[in-house]
């Protein structure tokens, strides 16, 4: 991965309001290659962004909407994961 990709990423985990940003992209990076060897399966990497999805949801803030925030954070998630994310929507609050 080149510097603008690093960036990139870097800026992508923290809009999606994932903490601890070094381990979040670690966690894509390590996921990826797990995939890539056939360690993981997409079954796997749901049950992990589900995981995800539901501490980020505890955080939610109380005018968001649930299952809006939660579909929203979702989606950033699958964008994340799927290398596709892209900046500019914030999640709603």
């Amino acid at each position: 991965m080149d510097e603008r990709e690093e960036n990139r990423l870097h800026d992508a985990v923290s809009f999606v309001g994932l903490r601890a940003q070094a381990t979040a992209v670690g966690l894509l990076q390590l996921s990826a290659e797990l995939v890539r060897a056939g360690v993981l399966d997409e079954a796997a990497v749901t049950r992990i962004k589900e995981a995800i999805a539901k501490d980020i949801a505890l955080s939610r803030p109380r005018s968001a909407v649930k299952e809006d925030y939660e579909r929203s954070i979702r989606e950033r998630l699958d964008g994340l994961f799927g290398g596709g994310q892209t900046l500019g929507e914030t999640p709603p609050s």
